[in-house]
């Protein structure tokens, strides 16, 4: 790994003096053509999507799609298997998870819905920058740290070459902008950083991806209003999952951390454990947190939850009754993401042949 790096060094330094006017004629014309604004996100199909991941991504996903032309969504596989998973849960879990993004509203025909790992050029894109990043600065990353722990031994390299992963599924389809996170700002940043590496040193590619924040609600975990809500957290309880019956979503709400005040205010700062299920409260009713406030004055903590969790309930059976009718077609879920597939690696082909060339591979 060493003597890698010592010749990405030295290839960095020598091509400083690339010759841009060696571009294929073809190239040229594609590098001068403005780039219309393209959008990408992935999912990890990892677990059930909860109350959080649509309030905080798949939401925006979908106003995105009725936004803008260009976008799309991955369901992000590759990405998956950096940490342990049983292949027979994972083959489920991608059906699952189309079917729920298809019944919260991510429409395939206006956006381009797909498994990354039926396109290639991810993984061969991701060679290609990974060779242009050092281990310094992989290492850096919080989230490796964060999972990692003490016992970086037991860790995979993919887990440590995530990020740059990460950067090719961005830059593979030249995206202009990337909807993110507080927690994926390190990440934006290391595509950026690659785009501008590979720049310098083959001309002008790849554009620079720009993040989009949006107003999406962040949602806490239902045992620990100080994280956000998670799905890999080990307590079920801390979660509302997309699929949840109405009986799990009212024991989930009934053992939610509040404390020991039993009027309802909204205080994220002195208060977070009630402030949290207030928030939720708005985000699925569509009513103000002050309107929320004012109306259950009088109701104890314990008697409030009970309210939000028939909320919760009336916003999550719909989707839960399209999941279900979904999965009762897998033909038509598979179709989906084949479909999906397919014209992703009509960019992803073009775009990766244009870097084969640039580079030297042909």
């Amino acid at each position: 790994m060493a003597a890698s790096v010592c010749r990405t060094c030295a290839s960095q330094f020598r091509f400083k003096a690339f010759n841009f006017v060696q571009v294929s004629k073809s190239i040229q014309r594609r590098l001068s053509t403005p780039i219309s604004m393209r959008i990408f996100s992935g999912i990890q199909p990892t677990g059930v999507p909860h109350i959080g991941n649509y309030l905080g991504a798949i939401k925006q996903w979908k106003d995105l799609q009725e936004q803008h032309r260009h976008v799309m969504y991955s369901i992000v596989d590759l990405h998956s298997i950096a940490l342990p998973q049983d292949p027979k849960q994972l083959k489920t879990s991608i059906l699952t998870t189309t079917a729920i993004l298809l019944a919260c509203g991510i429409d395939p025909e206006r956006s381009i819905l797909f498994q990354q790992s039926a396109v290639k050029e991810h993984a061969e894109l991701a060679w290609v920058l990974g060779c242009k990043i050092t281990l310094a600065r992989l290492n850096s990353f919080t989230q490796w740290k964060a999972k990692v722990g003490s016992d970086k031994k037991k860790a995979c390299v993919g887990l440590f070459t995530y990020p740059v992963l990460q950067s090719a599924d961005i830059l593979l389809y030249k995206s202009t902008h990337v909807p993110v996170g507080d927690d994926q700002k390190q990440h934006l940043e290391m595509a950026q950083e690659v785009a501008r590496i590979f720049n310098n040193n083959y001309g002008e590619f790849f554009p620079i991806p720009k993040p989009i924040f949006g107003n999406v609600t962040k949602v806490k975990s239902l045992r620990d209003p100080t994280i956000k809500m998670s799905k890999s957290d080990d307590q079920m309880l801390s979660r509302i999952e997309l699929l949840d019956t109405h009986d799990q979503i009212v024991k989930k709400l009934k053992k939610a951390v509040t404390d020991f005040t039993s009027e309802v205010t909204y205080d994220p700062q002195s208060r977070p454990g009630v402030s949290n299920i207030v928030m939720i409260h708005s985000a699925v009713s569509g009513k103000t947190v002050e309107d929320i406030c004012n109306e259950v004055k009088g109701l104890e903590t314990a008697e409030y939850k009970l309210v939000v969790a028939e909320a919760v309930n009336a916003f999550i059976e719909p989707i839960r009754y399209k999941v279900s009718s979904l999965l009762q077609d897998k033909e038509y879920l598979q179709d989906v993401l084949k479909t999906g597939a397919d014209k992703a690696r009509e960019i992803a082909e073009k775009n990766y042949n244009d870097v084969k060339q640039l580079v030297g591979f042909i």
